[in-house]
């Protein structure tokens, strides 16, 4: 297993520069998986790693597990693993970190590269297996990284410099758009527990308090029972105040007068001819007056 990507002036690649410069060139794969390694480059190094992830599929076969598939999109900018029907970037490996890559000779199915992680800065050995396409990926990666050296001698490095920004932007898109998700999730939990709060329990009685006009009384209706309501200060009111039988009455053992609560079948027979009388008399006094 060894393949190094010497850029000889008479090489003859597979692919034009635009595809790999504007667009990219797209491969189906099975991905074995990755694993730290040691050093960034060298044949022995994979050759490990390709042991150990196979070791750690066969094992996984044998409980069931199929290997994934995965969609390796390869241009000058970078190797992208994504899930071939939903196209979610599981790994964006970019050209600038990839230090070693080489197919299998004993084993024509795979092929292999190192990246360096942009967050723990671990070398990673990524291992996948194609039944067709191992050297022809291996050779459009090597292609890919020509094509990018070149841009870089004709721009001077500014180009390199300008990718490592973008990469950074993207990183913290992703990272703004997943605090997004939690604060997002974080308030839809608490208006489901403010719900749950304001909703009364099973077989309590809501009572609904009366209106009351600008003076904080009751309308008084007398179809309308009257009934002991709260005031606006929340306080029951003071209970109606009743006298005792007896302070109720007059030193003579009468009750007292009240003309407001007199009507006129209230008075004798004689006494209200009487009133009625002076009554008249006072109108007709007022009339010739």
């Amino acid at each position: 297993m060894n393949r190094a990507f010497n850029r000889k002036k008479d090489k003859t690649w597979m692919h034009t520069p635009d595809a790999l410069a504007k667009h990219y060139i797209p491969y189906n794969a099975k991905f074995l998986g990755s694993t730290e390694v040691e050093a960034p480059k060298g044949t022995e190094v994979v050759k490990d790693a390709v042991r150990k992830l196979k070791f750690q599929r066969h094992i996984k076969k044998s409980e069931g597990q199929k290997i994934p598939k995965v969609e390796l999109q390869i241009s000058i900018y970078g190797v992208k693993i994504l899930e071939p029907k939903t196209k979610d970037v599981q790994h964006n490996c970019q050209l600038h970190r990839i230090s070693f890559c080489a197919d299998d000779k004993t084993d024509k199915r795979i092929f292999t590269f190192i990246c360096k992680d942009s967050e723990s800065n671990k070398h990673l050995c990524y291992v996948f297996d194609s039944e067709k396409c191992a050297e022809e990926i291996t050779l459009t990666i090597g292609q890919a990284f020509d094509l990018a050296y070149k841009k870089f001698l004709e721009s001077g490095g500014k180009d390199v410099e300008t990718r490592k920004q973008i990469g950074g932007l993207q990183k913290r898109i992703q990272e703004l758009e997943t605090e997004n998700c939690e604060l997002k999730k974080q308030l839809q939990d608490l208006e489901e527990q403010l719900m749950i709060a304001h909703v009364p329990p099973a077989g309590s009685i809501s009572i609904k308090p009366q209106s009351t006009d600008i003076f904080d009384m009751v309308p008084f209706s007398p179809v309308t029972p009257l009934i002991s309501t709260l005031a606006s200060n929340g306080c029951p009111p003071p209970p109606p105040t009743t006298l005792p039988p007896d302070i109720r009455k007059d030193l003579f053992g009468a009750e007292p007068f009240d003309p407001f609560t007199c009507g006129a079948a209230d008075f004798p027979p004689d006494i209200q001819s009487k009133l009625d009388e002076m009554q008249r008399q006072r109108w007709r006094g007022s009339k010739w007056d």
